[in-house]
């Protein structure tokens, strides 16, 4: 590692979200992992929690407290704390000069009284609501390199924003007849001991879940009423499907006129040009989730139902990588002016 690499803190790292960051930052160019925290196994080096990680170095987990004393070493802090939690330590991290990336949901929403329905309490930070960045690079990437507080983004929504957002944009599809059915694998729900994640409770089962109430909703329609410039509503379900990685999002759209494929081909791959993490395929290609398994990337393909006049975009990431930690180090790099694409160049898994 170089001299003038920069320390960074992860706080939570013996969750699936942060483990996956300790992952990919133990072999990025420009990062020394400075400390990680983790409650359950504090004193206890990070291997004990995770053994896949002993090439990562001799990290042993602190707890909060003594963290936050270690956080000032830190120009960037990594929260991948669970949601309502994140929001009582950040405001003293940024106090303490430090800029953060949350994994958590506790400042993707912009207003406060939206967050209290959604998540069932009042926002300890309400000022810090306004302030931060939604984290989606391929939307917000100016705004990202000059923020303080980076909100990344929940793993379903940047599926479906990346898959739908630019064709809103463009005026393509009906705001008000938006249908997305999406299935994720069980470890979106993290690492908490939970009796339908049993192997025998989900092996060879397929279920949705949250029908008519996911919290990601709210975060999709705010994001979503920025693409089309007014208020947006989408009917939204997803699904546990027995496999541990991966998102396929199916987005139903009803088009606003007579369809031109070409055209809606052409608004996806225009606006993706040059992205380094989002793929257009041809149309009619069908993307599956593990040509992105291990990956920061995400795969697009339209198709065109001619019987009922609706289009469909098919969007598959890893819920873990483009869907949280992958994500997350895509900020890092722009908030530090490195090369996007630092830490995130591995190839995908397969088989």
């Amino acid at each position: 590692m170089a001299e003038t690499a920069t320390p960074v803190g992860i706080l939570g790292a013996s969750g699936y979200t942060g483990g996956e960051l300790v992952r990919l930052l133990a072999r990025h160019p420009r990062v020394i992992i400075d400390h990680v925290t983790s409650e359950r196994y504090a004193g206890q080096p990070l291997t004990a929690a995770y053994p896949h990680l002993r090439a990562a170095g001799t990290l042993v987990c602190r707890p909060m407290a003594a963290a936050a004393a270690a956080a000032g070493r830190c120009p960037v802090v990594f929260c991948a704390l669970p949601h309502l939690t994140s929001m009582k330590v950040i405001p003293d991290l940024l106090a303490a000069g430090c800029r953060v990336i949350d994994l958590s949901a506790d400042y993707r929403l912009r207003e406060a009284q939206n967050f209290a329905t959604w998540y069932g309490k009042p926002h300890s930070s309400p000022d810090l609501l306004q302030e931060a960045v939604y984290g989606l690079p391929e939307r917000h990437r100016g705004r990202i390199a000059a923020a303080r507080l980076v909100a990344n983004p929940g793993c379903y929504p940047t599926s479906v924003l990346l898959g739908i957002g630019p064709l809103l944009e463009a005026g393509l599809a009906d705001p008000d007849l938006i249908v997305i059915d999406a299935k994720s694998g069980a470890s979106g729900a993290g690492r908490a001991a939970q009796q339908g994640m049993l192997l025998s409770e989900l092996h060879e089962g397929f279920k949705a879940y949250k029908v008519t109430g996911h919290r990601h909703i709210a975060e999709m329609e705010q994001e979503l009423a920025g693409y089309a410039g007014r208020p947006v509503t989408i009917r939204f379900t997803p699904h546990l499907v027995p496999q541990v990685r991966g998102i396929l999002s199916t987005c139903y759209l009803r088009p606003r006129q007579e369809v031109d494929l070409a055209r809606w081909q052409g608004v996806l791959e225009e606006r993706y040009a040059g992205e380094p993490f989002v793929t257009v395929l041809p149309p009619e290609s069908l993307p599956a989730t593990n040509e992105v398994r291990g990956s920061n990337g995400c795969v697009l393909a339209l198709h065109q139902d001619v019987r009922t006049g609706w289009m469909v975009v098919l969007a598959v990431i890893d819920n873990l990588v483009k869907g949280a930690a992958g994500q997350a180090v895509q900020n890092l790099n722009l908030m530090m002016g490195w090369p996007e694409t630092a830490g995130l160049d591995q190839l995908p898994l397969f088989p």
